[in-house]
């Protein structure tokens, strides 16, 4: 069945479906970032624990590295490290949120698809105003 055949009220609902997959793989994609971003960082905390007390400390500026106090590094890490784990919350419930949204949709969708199915004996067979509505 080509889009042209598909009636317009599963057209917009398949439409909405493939929205919320879009979205869910940019959420999933940025949470992976973060994931990643969290790991470095931990490292980093590590090495500097490592380090000490008279050992210089660098940290990154750009494509340079400045010489820095070890402490004022490992407290830009700490803060790195607990906004990172603040957005990784954030998008872990986002992600939550629109993986029960597919869900719905792809109910709905398979919803409508029976009730056409059973009923279509004609061309007004088939869900009406009922369920674009909902």
């Amino acid at each position: 069945m080509s889009d042209q055949e598909l009636p317009p009220w599963l057209r917009e609902q398949v439409a909405r479906l493939q929205q919320l997959q879009q979205n869910l793989q940019a959420i999933m994609m940025q949470k992976q970032q973060l994931e990643v971003e969290s790991v470095e960082t931990e490292r980093a905390l590590e090495e500097l624990k490592k380090a000490g007390p008279e050992d210089t400390v660098y940290k990154s500026a750009g494509s340079v590295l400045i010489k820095a106090k070890k402490e004022d590094v490992t407290k830009e890490l700490e803060e790195k490290k607990e906004l990172s784990n603040t957005r990784l919350m954030v998008l872990s419930k986002q992600e939550t949120r629109v993986k029960e949204n597919l869900k719905e949709v792809e109910n709905k969708i398979n919803e409508m698809i029976r009730g056409a199915q059973g009923g279509a004996s004609g061309p007004s067979a088939g869900p009406g105003p009922k369920p674009r509505a909902e």
